[in-house]
Order: C-alpha cells, then sequence, then structure tokens
C-alpha cells in the first residue's frame, strides 16, 4: 500500500515536473516568437499579421469603400439629323471614323439657302439707310421736293374746285374735231379699198399685158437672128415686163385683196373709239369736277402736307422706334438665314467615333443621319440602396476592367440617379463614374465590364490597428484588444491584459481605435491571455490541486 503511495506520488511529482517543463518551454516559445517577429518590424503588414504576432496602434489615414459593378459607357452619345432636310450633296466619313468636334459629317445642298441670306442681307442694309436718314434728317432737296408736291396738289383741286377755262373747252372741242377728221379720212381709206379694183384699171392692164407680150416676141425674134449679149440682155427685161404686167393684171381679176380691207376697217374701228372717248371727256370737261374727283385731291394735298410736315419737323422718338424694330428684325431674319445655311452642313458635337451612317449621297437627308458617340469613356454603377447613401458627387474610386483584372484606373463620382431601379425585388440607384485615362494605354470599349471600390470614407491620421487585432463579443457588442502592459510578472515574461476598446471605421485591412489605447501601444494577435493567466509557476498551481483532488 505504501509502496503504491510512494509510486503514484513519485508519478505525480515526474508528471508535475514534465508539465511545468512543457509550460515553461510554452512560454517560452511565445514569448521568443513574439520577440523574433517584433524584432522583424515594429509594424507588421495587417495582411500578413498572425494569431502571436506582435503589432503596434499607429496613426495613419484610413478609408472604408463599398464595391460595385457596372459597365463602360461613353459619356456622350448622339443622334445626328438635318434641321431642314434636302439633299445630300456631299459624305465625308464611314462608319469607323474617327473624328474631332466640328468636322463636317456631310453637306447638304444649299443653293435656296445661298439666296436667301443674299436677299437678307439686302434688306438688313435697306432698313440699316432707313434708319440712318431718320437720325440725319431731311436733305434740303428733299424738302424742296415735297413742297412742290403741295403746291402741285393745291393747284389740282383748285382746278377741280373753279371748273373749266375757256381755253380749256376750245382745247377739247380742238381735240373732238380732230378725232372726227381721222373718222372719215379712215372711212374714205375703207371705202378705196373695197373699190380699188375698176374696169378702167382691168382694161389698161390687159393692154399692158398685149403689150408686153408683143415686145417680148419682138425681143425672142432678134436674138435668136442676132444673138450676142446685148440681145439677151433685151430678151431677159422683155420676159421680166411681161412678167409684171401679167400679174398687176391677175391682181385686179382677183378683186380687192382682203388684208388690205381688214387694215382699213380696223383703222376706222380705233378712229370711232378715240373720237367717243374724246367726246366723253369733253362732256366731263363741261359738267366739271365729282365729289369722288374733289375727295381724291384733298386726300392727295393732305398727304403731300404730312410728308412735307414730317420732313420738316424732326424725326419723332416712335418714327425712330418703329425703324430701329426694322433694323432689328432685318438682323434677327439675317442670322436665321445664316445659321439655316450653316445647319446645312452636318458637323460632329464632340470629339468621338461614328457609329452609324444612314445616307449616302443623292439621297434626302432626313431622319437619323449619323450616330456618334465620344472618346471619353464612364463606368455606371448599380448601388445597392444600403450603400447610395454613403455615396457622393467627387468621391474617389479605384476601377477594374474584367478584361484586364490587374490594372487599376482611377475614377470619380459625378451623377447620381435620383430615381431608382427596381429588379427582381432588389431596389439599386445608378451612379456614374468618370475614368482618369490618363497614363491607361488599354483599348477600353464600351460595354465592358468593370468593378470599381468606392471611398465612402476617408479619415486622416486617426488610430489604427490590424482588423485581426479586435476580439468582438457580438452578443455583448463589445470589442477589446490583447494589449502588451509593459510590465513583466515574477518570472520575466510580458503582462497582456486584455483591454475594452470602442471602435469606429473600418476598411479591409484596419480599424479605427476610438478610446481604450493609445499610439504606441503594442497589441498581441490572438486568445492569449487566458493560458498565460491560468499557469502562475512552472511546477505548481491550480491544475496540481485538481489533480490530487481527483
Amino acid at each position: 500500500m505504501q509502496a503504491t503511495s510512494g509510486k503514484k506520488a513519485a508519478n505525480k511529482k515526474w508528471r508535475q515536473i514534465g508539465i511545468g517543463i512543457v509550460i515553461v518551454l510554452g512560454i517560452g516559445f511565445v514569448y521568443l516568437f513574439m520577440t523574433i517577429r517584433k524584432n522583424r518590424g515594429e509594424i507588421l503588414s495587417a495582411m500578413e499579421a498572425q494569431t502571436g504576432d506582435a503589432v503596434t496602434a499607429v496613426i495613419r489615414d484610413l478609408s472604408a469603400t463599398a464595391s460595385a459593378t457596372g459597365q463602360i459607357e461613353s459619356v456622350q452619345t448622339a443622334n445626328l439629323s438635318a434641321k431642314t432636310p434636302d439633299i445630300v450633296q456631299e459624305l465625308f466619313v464611314t462608319v469607323g471614323d474617327s473624328v474631332q468636334k466640328g468636322v463636317p459629317l456631310a453637306q447638304l445642298d444649299t443653293d435656296d439657302l445661298v439666296f436667301r441670306v443674299t436677299r437678307m442681307e439686302q434688306n438688313l442694309t435697306l432698313q440699316e439707310a432707313n434708319l440712318t436718314t431718320l437720325l440725319d434728317g431731311a436733305t434740303d432737296e428733299e424738302i424742296a421736293a415735297a413742297e412742290a408736291a403741295v403746291t402741285s396738289a393745291e393747284l389740282a383741286l383748285a382746278d377741280l374746285l373753279a371748273g373749266p377755262t375757256e381755253e380749256q373747252i376750245a382745247e377739247y372741242e380742238a381735240n373732238v374735231h380732230a378725232q372726227q377728221a381721222s373718222v372719215y379720212s379712215a372711212s374714205a381709206s375703207y371705202n378705196s379699198a373695197l373699190d380699188s379694183v375698176s374696169d378702167t384699171a382691168v382694161a389698161q392692164a390687159r393692154l399692158d399685158v398685149i403689150n408686153a407680150q408683143t415686145a417680148y416676141d419682138n425681143a425672142k425674134d432678134v436674138n435668136d437672128s442676132f444673138a450676142n449679149a446685148q440681145t439677151n440682155d433685151a430678151l431677159e427685161d422683155a420676159v421680166t415686163d411681161l412678167a409684171v404686167a401679167q400679174a398687176a393684171l391677175d391682181n385686179l381679176l382677183d378683186g380687192p385683196k382682203q388684208g388690205n380691207v381688214t387694215n382699213a376697217a380696223g383703222n376706222v374701228s380705233a378712229a370711232v373709239a378715240s373720237l367717243e372717248q374724246t367726246e366723253a371727256n369733253y362732256d366731263k370737261l363741261l359738267v366739271g369736277a365729282t365729289a369722288s374727283q374733289i375727295e381724291a385731291a384733298q386726300a392727295t394735298l393732305a398727304q403731300a402736307e404730312s410728308t412735307l410736315d414730317k420732313l420738316v419737323d424732326s424725326t419723332s422718338d416712335a418714327d425712330l422706334a418703329i425703324a430701329e424694330a426694322e433694323v432689328e428684325q432685318a438682323r434677327l431674319a439675317l442670322l436665321d438665314a445664316e445659321e439655316s445655311l450653316a445647319d446645312a452642313t452636318i458637323t460632329a458635337p464632340f470629339d468621338g467615333l461614328i457609329t452609324a451612317v444612314n445616307i449616302t449621297e443623292g439621297e434626302m437627308g432626313s431622319g437619323t443621319l449619323f450616330q456618334i458617340m465620344s472618346n471619353n469613356r464612364q463606368v455606371v454603377l448599380s448601388i445597392d440602396e444600403i450603400d447610395v447613401g454613403s455615396i457622393n458627387i467627387g468621391q474617389q474610386a479605384t476601377i477594374t476592367l474584367e478584361t484586364w483584372p490587374n490594372d487599376e484606373i482611377s475614377g470619380e463620382v459625378t451623377a447620381i440617379a435620383p430615381s431608382a431601379t427596381n429588379s427582381n425585388n432588389i431596389v439599386s440607384y445608378d451612379v456614374t463614374l468618370t475614368l482618369d485615362e490618363s497614363g491607361v494605354d488599354l483599348p477600353i470599349l464600351a460595354g465592358m465590364t468593370a468593378n470599381a471600390d468606392l471611398v465612402t470614407d476617408n479619415y486622416e491620421d486617426v488610430l489604427a490597428v490590424p482588423n485581426a487585432a479586435i476580439t468582438a463579443d457580438r452578443e455583448a457588442g463589445t470589442y477589446s484588444v490583447n494589449l502588451v502592459t509593459g510590465e513583466v510578472d515574477e518570472r520575466g515574461m510580458p503582462i497582456v491584459e486584455e483591454t475594452a476598446v470602442t471602435i469606429g471605421l473600418k476598411d479591409n485591412d484596419f480599424t479605427q481605435i476610438l478610446s481604450g489605447i493609445s499610439a504606441g501601444d503594442e497589441l498581441i494577435i490572438g486568445e492569449l491571455i487566458a493560458p498565460i493567466q491560468r499557469f502562475h509557476g512552472p511546477f505548481g498551481g491550480g491544475d496540481d490541486e485538481d489533480e490530487e483532488g481527483k
């Protein structure tokens, strides 16, 4: 029994010694491991931090990000059409061409537009001249002409009111007599045309034919007998005389010419009409001026006097205002015509790429003629409604493309959609980022998938520790760290205490510490506190007592 007890005591002693050796070696190994890792650098990377590492609370900048996926789009797209459809005279681009702002894409017909511009230029010149005339006032010549017009109108009215003079009556009577003589003369000519064929004239014409025939026969006999140049000329003269005599006889036998009779009849009608008009004028003269004639003469006089008054008096403000308005209207009309002429040349509204050409030369240019997208790219993200509240205009972002996942591109939030989209009961908002493509040598194309990390918060010079140094109690909602106090226990080992902290902003690597520790404090990663506090010495402690009690 005693031997057994002694054996147990010996085993227990050796077991305690072994446990003590293991504990000492474990603590020493931990201490040595911490020291070695600490000596590698004051601050370990948050990505490299592992259980047992010593890290230091430091002052640094801290940012929080939100991630989202979207697509590359062009900043600008445009459908180009003609304001006034017309025939396409020239086409300068094809699909796929890169163009700069202002470069002509197509030329429409301009003939009518050029004519309109010329007409508007002339109208503006006229209106400006009218305004200048008003501003300069009337010249002496213009005033003299207006005075003469007034005098003439006064005399005309006075003549109408006074009635015809004896001289006027005598003049009108002479005109009537002259027209009557013209009628008599025309009638005589008409009768002469009708009686132009008489028996005496016919008999004389027959005699002329006989004599011409006799002369021809004689000339022919002489020429036949003694042919020479002289007899030949005499024969030709005889032939001509015979033809003329025969034609005269034929005309008489045909009767009066219808054309002569018609002309004579027309002269008679014209003479009669002129006589009737002259007699009517004479009758009006004898009757005197009518009321309408007097009113017309009075109106003419009033207009002439008004014109003279305007020239003599200074130009009124109303007249100047009207003239200035007419100049402005003419100027605007010219600008409109010039703009229409300029619009006949379809130009690129911005630097970009032609994506569609819907016309050919000779066609009527109507509807959408071209489609163009700008060279500048942007990313449109779909941000969940939970995260959109932390997004603001001007926030920075880091963008990668599925095509080149290792190449980062800087971006900035430039627009947030005011209304949401709902897809499969997921509410999201479109957020637009501009791309900073300076220094980026990638053939970025519209439609490529883009992943973006947006900086939602950015704090400068805050106290932070690696995320792995934080121990969270989810149920209690508290956080703590393993703080190296800087003291050692009776064995010379560093004392580590669990210390409550208040946290703030957190990113993928670091967490902001609002309270609980200070910059420069050393922390241990992982749960090392409990095992260290359970051992009170290398060869005894609570475990021994527990073992004995078993």
